[in-house]
């Protein structure tokens, strides 16, 4: 779904050709439904998330910028940092990320660091696989691009070709997953290699680890400068407009 002025979360959506104006735009719908928090639609059940303390001296580790962080922006002093748990396969984290934080990552760029962390949910039989691809990527330096290759082709390996359901096809996604790193100058060999090793799914594991400490269930979830961002509003825009509120408090 492209962003627009004043785009609602629907009640009820039929399966159209948009995997993001289907898939994901009634998972978020059923959540506001339900009468909870758009956020964290596609998880297990809403745990609290911590509370990332108030000031940067209570903000746990977990909520910071590490030495070997994926980052897609970067800022000098990390005064503001946002940090992103996600699931590549998860239709939330892709509505999100075409309605509100693809735009956030432009905007924001030479003002916060923006750290992404790997939380795969059990449910997505593909989420595994993506983040493996996205951390091989980083150990080339080129995290950003993978991360922008899943999301901007989730249609192409993330769902069945019916657009009704998560897929669990992971020969094609492993096929994909090698189109978008020949597209982005990787080497393929070491690629593959790193695919496959011990290091990344270490790295995976850490940030899965990381998450549930905090009390992450559940994604997307977003903390700035360790607060926790939540919403109740029905429409992308308004998400937008809150988080950036909050993310403009941050800066001061």
């Amino acid at each position: 779904m492209a962003r627009s002025s004043g785009n609602r979360v629907p009640a009820r959506r039929g399966v159209s050709g948009n995997v993001i104006a289907t898939v994901a735009i009634v998972v978020l719908a059923v959540a506001v439904i339900g009468g909870i928090l758009v956020f964290g639609g596609d998880g297990d059940g809403g745990g609290d998330g911590g509370d990332g303390g108030d000031t940067a001296g209570e903000i746990p580790a977990e909520l910071r910028a590490g030495p070997d962080s994926n980052t897609l922006t970067e800022a000098e002093g990390d005064a503001v940092t946002i940090v992103e748990f996600l699931d590549y396969q998860c239709p939330a984290c892709a509505a999100y990320y075409t309605n509100v934080t693809k735009q956030l990552e432009e905007d924001y760029a030479d003002r916060v660091t923006f750290v992404t962390r790997n939380f795969p949910l059990s449910m997505h039989p593909l989420a595994q696989p993506a983040a493996r691809a996205a951390e091989a990527a980083a150990a080339q330096g080129r995290y950003r691009e993978m991360y922008h290759q899943l999301y901007d082709n989730y249609q192409q390996w993330a769902v069945t070709e019916d657009g009704q359901r998560v897929s669990d096809d992971e020969q094609r996604a492993t096929t994909l997953f090698d189109s978008y790193a020949t597209e982005i100058g990787l080497d393929l060999d070491r690629f593959h290699t790193d695919l496959a090793s011990a290091e990344i799914q270490r790295r995976i594991d850490a940030d899965v680890a990381a998450g549930e400490r905090v009390g992450v269930s559940s994604t997307p979830t977003i903390y700035v400068n360790g607060e926790k961002f939540e919403s109740s509003a029905e429409s992308f825009d308004d998400v937008a407009a809150q988080l950036r509120d909050q993310i403009d408090e941050a800066l001061g």
